[in-house]
């Protein structure tokens, strides 16, 4: 199957939101929404950066985004962000839960969670639950909950790893919480029914700052330049990593618990369907997932 952003339906009065958009695949993901007429607000932990980004989308889209301040590893500025957003917007057509953090030394989120977790999950889940109401006033609304193929190296999940009480491997951490993201899609998907679409994608092996960010927060400044070296010599680009992204965020009749990822041997290349682990479509872990989540962010969307 081919497909390229010229397929992108005119998005003309939507209003969509992407989390960590001010680089990378989140940043590629609004300047095509924007290109295609949305309203877009992108959503970033750092007011700068969230400022230079805005402006370079504006440059390059010649539509400009509104930005938001949102750290998702504080489940105190979600709820501060969603406020703001609820107060100066009637509705929410899209949300891309695109932001995360990937394989950093150990850390805990303001809350107390394990960084990854904390970061890549619970913060998007309480985001998705906090702003439900806006979302349910769009007419056909949509989010998608961006993960990766490496939610397939590992076979489970529990309510222990969101404090890593068992221990804290940096890569199976990541594992879970990309795990998590897509458990959380589909169970979005059966509680929400026909009232929105819940869709998943996964970028591939995409170019962004990502894969450096976890050496540079452990201070290892010469892994992280070499991971950034070696990942700009085999992987696709940011631009064609947020395809999977945009595809299932304008699809026309893209079915809700769709999952997207690029059709080369899920690496690079066209968005096509994919297939989760069977892990990840199991409900009974997906309901167990979605009430220690609950339990631990204090919101619930359905």
């Amino acid at each position: 199957m081919s497909w390229s952003t010229a397929e992108i339906p005119d998005q003309s009065g939507r209003l969509a939101l992407v989390t960590g958009a001010t680089s990378g695949i989140g940043y590629a993901t609004a300047l095509e929404l924007l290109r295609h007429n949305a309203d877009v607000l992108i959503a970033a932990r750092n007011p700068d950066k969230a400022a230079q980004a805005a402006a370079e989308l504006t440059a390059k889209a010649g539509k400009a985004p509104e930005t938001i301040e949102l750290d998702l590893a504080d489940l105190t500025s979600v709820q501060r962000a969603a406020e703001q957003i609820t107060k100066t917007h009637d509705r929410l057509d899209l949300l891309v839960n695109n932001a995360g953090v990937m394989a950093p030394p150990y850390r805990q989120t303001l809350d107390g969670f394990e960084l990854q977790l904390g970061t890549n999950h619970l913060g998007h889940f309480a985001l998705t639950a906090r702003l439900m109401p806006l979302l349910q006033q769009a007419d056909k609304p949509r989010v998608v909950t961006v993960s990766s193929f490496m939610h397939k190296t590992v076979r489970g999940i529990g309510k222990s790893d969101f404090t890593a009480e068992n221990g804290y491997r940096k890569w199976e951490s990541y594992g879970k919480s990309k795990l998590a993201n897509v458990l959380f899609m589909l169970e979005l998907s059966r509680r929400a029914g026909d009232s929105l679409i819940s869709a998943g994608s996964h970028p591939g092996y995409a170019s962004t700052h990502l894969q450096a960010a976890g050496p540079e927060l452990a201070g290892r400044q010469l892994q992280a330049r070499l991971w950034a070296a070696g990942t700009r010599l085999v992987a696709q680009s940011a631009a064609a990593g947020a395809w999977p992204s945009l595809y299932a965020a304008t699809l026309p009749g893209l079915r809700s618990g769709a999952f997207v990822g690029p059709g080369f041997l899920g690496y690079r290349g066209a968005p096509r369907s994919a297939t989760p682990t069977s892990t990840a479509q199991d409900p009974e872990l997906a309901k167990r997932l979605w009430a220690w989540s609950v339990e631990a962010t204090g919101v619930d969307a359905f």
